[in-house]
């Protein structure tokens, strides 16, 4: 194998390194927001539940 041919592999490597890297910090970026979108819908809950319960009193 010549010069040539290991720069070109290690050419090769490195943008499949960097096509995964892209990949994975777009997964994450995509988890980051359905943990926050949860993390409202879970504190919504929690406020509705407080609402009827208080609710429940007041009758």
């Amino acid at each position: 194998m010549g010069m040539k041919d290991q720069a070109q592999q290690k050419s090769e490597q490195a943008q499949q390194q960097a096509k995964q890297r892209a990949q994975q910090g777009k997964e994450q970026m995509q988890n980051r927001g359905r943990r926050r979108d949860e993390d409202m819908d879970e504190q919504r809950r929690q406020r509705e539940s407080e609402e009827r319960f208080d609710q429940d009193y007041e009758v």
